[in-house]
């Protein structure tokens, strides 16, 4: 599909886009601003996820990060992989890259930003399948996929919007690499904290949430990023 959906890119959309914007600029892929579009979206979906860090810091994972071993053992194991480098690669360039585009000429930005995500969280119930191998009920399993079908397409209209705003592919691809990485936090873990860490935690996560509602429209200006694709295409 990431070889097949840029095709379907090239001869769908108009000619009168393609004098403007070059297939190259459609998906993404160009080098202007790319150093902000690799940091500064990652920064701020750190932001939107200071509670679960905070909950890594104080369970000790971060130190694993400092491990050489960690990393070498991950890069080998390819479910760790397909997590991390695959899924994100494949999914933000054929369900943003490729999608989105051919959707702005015809709906208006934000209906666009949030169409294409549903069929990005429809392609995540093939895990249903997966789920019913490891001995979970039929029931239970498709509960839990409708639940990731809510917030993964709630996710995919973010990668959209970082997508449409910076016109680099690489800011949703790392965003999405790091929200695999973190996965929907456990809230649970929670009880097994001592009173004032709990509030701690939990003031960082509505912090974070805060602050990302606040940092979003600012630190996604088109201008950082010299991005005027998002105008070109959206007058198209």
């Amino acid at each position: 599909m990431s070889f097949i959906s840029p095709l379907f890119l090239y001869l769908c959309t108009a000619e009168h886009i393609l004098n403007k914007v070059s297939l190259w600029e459609l998906l993404g892929l160009r080098l202007k601003g790319i150093v902000c579009a690799t940091i500064i979206p990652l920064l701020l979906t750190m932001v939107l996820f200071m509670g679960p860090l905070s909950m890594q810091a104080y369970s000790g994972i971060w130190k694993l990060y400092a491990e050489p071993v960690y990393w070498w053992s991950n890069i080998r194991n390819v479910i760790w992989l397909r997590s991390h480098v695959v899924a994100p690669l494949s999914e933000e360039f054929t369900f943003r890259a490729c999608m989105l585009p051919l959707l702005l000429p015809c709906f208006r930005p934000m209906t666009a930003i949030f169409i294409g995500p549903l069929f990005f969280g429809v392609a995540h119930f093939h895990h249903m399948i997966e789920r019913i191998k490891t001995g979970i009920d039929f029931k239970t399993a498709l509960l839990v996929s409708c639940f990731q079908f809510s917030y993964t397409t709630i996710f995919g209209a973010y990668a959209a919007y970082l997508f449409l705003k910076t016109g680099h592919f690489i800011a949703p691809f790392i965003a999405h690499a790091f929200c695999n990485h973190m996965g929907f936090p456990d809230f649970t873990e929670l009880n097994s904290y001592k009173p004032k860490q709990r509030a701690i935690v939990i003031s960082l996560f509505i912090v974070g949430l805060l602050s990302w509602c606040y940092l979003l429209t600012p630190l996604t200006n088109p201008v950082i990023y010299s991005n005027d694709i998002y105008t070109k295409l959206v007058n198209c």
